[in-house]
């Protein structure tokens, strides 16, 4: 098994998003005032280790990808070497049939082919099982592995939605700041970092102030409790994350009911919002 038949991963994407956090790092050393404190030295660390973590993870996928072309090409080996073994037994059947013509004048010469051919039947049963428990316990391995990367898939999952949500709370304490570059800044990156999760997949949401609440895309912050039919959103405390068209997380919010007045005669109550791409 040759390099050439294993497939190759893109790095570029996984290399700048490494750099994009790194600088993201070195941006806030950079800007916060120094002794740094321990929210920034706790963001620079999340930063750092994600870029590192981004910066192995190609690697990691192309060795698992190796990994399973090296199994299949050995598995592939074995089937070929069975047909061969089970071919050679229907020769040495066809020769026994060839030899029972003869056997009044070899009648020893039989005996002892049959002899032979009782002996490679038997194992060729014995082999034939043995090769069935490989392939059995190969199954049991390959679904092992399936289930390792399904928990791997969901760690990182759970590690990218708790990046996001601490890009979404620093975008936000950037807007409650008043400087306009600064939440210009924050607004590029947290748009950057939304476009690289979203090509994998991850696609964040966020609920729009005044529209009705939806508890199937929007969830209290406060409590479990359902509101009101008429209540509406007065603030997005976190955003919502759909997986691969699946809903991962609903959108934190906080709503107040709605008067009498906030949905007067003649005006219909607005649709569920769907999750934003």
């Amino acid at each position: 098994m040759t390099d050439a038949n294993v497939p190759k991963l893109n790095k570029t994407p996984f290399f700048a998003g490494d750099l994009l956090l790194i600088f993201v790092a070195g941006w806030i050393v950079y800007q916060t005032p120094h002794p740094i404190g321990p929210n920034s030295v706790l963001l620079i660390s999340i930063l750092t280790f994600a870029g590192a973590w981004l910066s192995i993870l190609p690697f990691l996928l192309e060795y698992r990808a190796a990994l399973k072309v090296a199994e299949a090409g050995s598995l592939t080996t074995v089937v070929e070497q069975m047909t061969d073994l089970r071919t050679l037994a229907n020769q040495i059947s066809f020769a026994t049939a060839q030899w029972q013509v003869v056997q009044d004048q070899a009648s020893q010469t039989v005996k002892a082919t049959h002899e032979i051919a009782d002996r490679i039947t038997k194992e060729a049963q014995a082999f034939t099982a043995f090769m069935q428990k490989a392939n059995d316990a190969e199954r049991a391995h390959l679904r092992l592995e399936v289930e390792k990367l399904r928990r791997g898939e969901g760690d990182w999952l759970q590690s990218v939605v708790i990046l996001l949500d601490h890009v979404y709370a620093l975008h936000q304490a950037g807007l409650r700041s008043g400087q306009p570059v600064l939440i210009e800044q924050l607004g590029h990156f947290q748009a950057a970092c939304r476009d690289s999760v979203r090509r994998l997949g991850l696609t964040p949401f966020e609920a729009t102030v005044n529209e009705p609440f939806d508890g199937s895309v929007h969830q209290l912050v406060k409590g479990d409790g359902k509101p009101e039919p008429s209540a509406r959103i007065i603030q997005s405390i976190a955003t919502g994350y759909t997986y691969q068209g699946k809903l991962v997380r609903r959108a934190l919010v906080d709503v107040q009911p709605a008067t009498p007045q906030e949905n007067p005669a003649g005006q219909g109550e607005l649709l569920s919002p769907s999750p934003q791409k």
